[in-house]
């Protein structure tokens, strides 16, 4: 009789090490969190003013307890880029096992905009300092809510960023959060990511792998001017059915003047194409989605359905990373909400006459000046928008300071078809204006 217990205690004690070992290496696939590199792939800038949101979940204490917990997974991550997202058995092993499906399990579950904030990600390279500066200017100044931004920026800006927002006034830093990180790419390939476009543009493909704790977000080029506050557009979340995952404006709406109906060498989304350079995001779906596609009859996740179709296409894209997402959409139209033009007005929606029913009903709401027209002569139309957000002080009056000075500059541009279309810059602007004095009245 004992040696049947004694075999049986070998029994347990064999069962309970083979289990470990077992948990040891699921917890090693399922962590996917933090296989970038701590220096260079996607982690935040300590020094920013940055609160902690990205990893804190819930208020008060639950939430610190959940944030210590996330900390000791990623305090031992691996500092490579690893395309089949598995972590080594010895890095976060055991210890960290129900973290790690808890962490994967909630993404669905706990939404990061549940606090209010809208998160804002923007990607800046070479000389787009100032540019950037104006757009998230432009966010500050009209929106009613908080706000996040995400920063990716070369290493010679990042310190231009902190120094500019941080020498803005107390009364408007209260009004957001930013974190700055670097740009990064995938090991494989870096290069050609980082050069596919404008510099550093391809960036934004990675913001789901790299922001992995973020649930949503609304990415913009540096070339934009909210006329209206991000709260609005963070809304069209609200109107995704259970199979959006992202939403983007058509890249024209005029079939005759399209790109991509007339050009294009690969699928693209729809009649004419999306414009990516205003992009709402649900990022825990698009993690989660297996995407159909053309290079193999398996759905793809995001991580995986990258690289291939880049290598497939790099000889036929012109616009870079939009084209791949064109590629992506035009294989998965049920996962796009197509907002209208407003959210993403561009010198093609007035060069040839207005071609944007609903600005013309509503007026612009966010303003893209494509192909440098904030910088040169030939949208005076856009620069005066841009220029008078860019000289405005924080302070003083906007109707006075800002709209006043505006309307004036933009009478001098009806020589253009933009410039005669130009109320309609406007039109929305002087609705934000108001209700952001209103505000500053009443917390006086």
């Amino acid at each position: 009789m004992r040696c049947y217990h004694q075999a049986f205690i070998l029994c347990m004690v064999s069962t309970f090490l083979s289990l470990l070992y077992v948990l040891s290496q699921l917890a090693s696939t399922l962590e996917d969190g933090d296989d970038w590199d701590l220096n260079k792939q996607g982690i935040p800038d300590r020094r920013s003013r940055d609160t902690g949101h990205l990893l804190r979940k819930k208020a008060g204490l639950a939430g610190l307890r959940d944030r210590e917990g996330l900390d000791r997974c990623r305090k031992l991550s691996v500092s490579y880029w690893n395309p089949y997202w598995r972590l080594p058995a010895d890095v976060c092993g055991v210890n960290c096992l129900l973290e790690s499906s808890i962490r994967k399990r909630s993404g669905s579950a706990v939404k990061e905009h549940g606090d209010g904030r809208s998160h804002l990600a923007v990607v800046a390279c070479g000389p787009r300092l100032e540019e950037t500066l104006t757009m998230l200017k432009s966010a500050v100044l009209l929106s009613r809510k908080p706000l996040h931004f995400y920063i990716f920026a070369e290493d010679d800006l990042q310190d231009h960023f902190r120094n500019a927002l941080d020498s803005w006034p107390r009364t408007v830093q209260t009004k957001f959060n930013y974190t700055i990180y670097p740009i990064t790419f995938p090991n494989a390939n870096a290069k050609e990511w980082k050069k596919l476009f404008k510099p550093c543009a391809s960036q934004r493909l990675f913001l789901p792998l790299i922001l992995k704790e973020v649930d949503s977000l609304l990415y913009v080029d540096t070339d934009i001017i909210f006329l209206q506050p991000v709260e609005d557009i963070w809304a069209l979340l609200s109107q995704f059915n259970s199979s959006h995952l992202a939403a983007m404006a058509p890249e024209h709406e005029e079939p005759r003047i399209g790109w991509y109906n007339r050009f294009a060498r690969h699928p693209y989304y729809g009649k004419t194409g999306i414009n990516s350079g205003v992009m709402l995001m649900n990022m825990t779906r698009l993690r989660e989605k297996s995407f159909k596609n053309d290079m193999t009859t398996v759905a793809l996740k995001w991580e995986e359905i990258l690289m291939p179709l880049y290598q497939k296409y790099k000889l036929n894209i012109t616009w870079g990373d939009q084209d791949l997402l064109n590629i992506i959409f035009h294989h998965n139209p049920e996962s796009l909400y197509v907002f209208p033009c407003q959210w993403n007005y561009r010198p093609d929606h007035c060069i040839y006459g207005s071609n944007c029913q609903q600005a013309d009903r509503e007026g612009v709401f966010i303003l893209h000046g494509n192909r440098g027209v904030f910088h040169d002569d030939k949208q005076p139309a856009f620069r005066a928008v841009y220029e008078a957000i860019r000289k405005y002080t924080f302070g003083e009056n906007m109707e006075t300071s800002l709209l006043q000075p505006l309307e004036a500059s933009l009478q001098t541009t009806t020589n253009t078809y933009c410039g005669r279309a130009s109320h309609l810059f406007t039109k929305k602007l002087k609705q934000s204006i108001a209700s952001a004095q209103r505000d500053v009245t009443q917390r006086r």
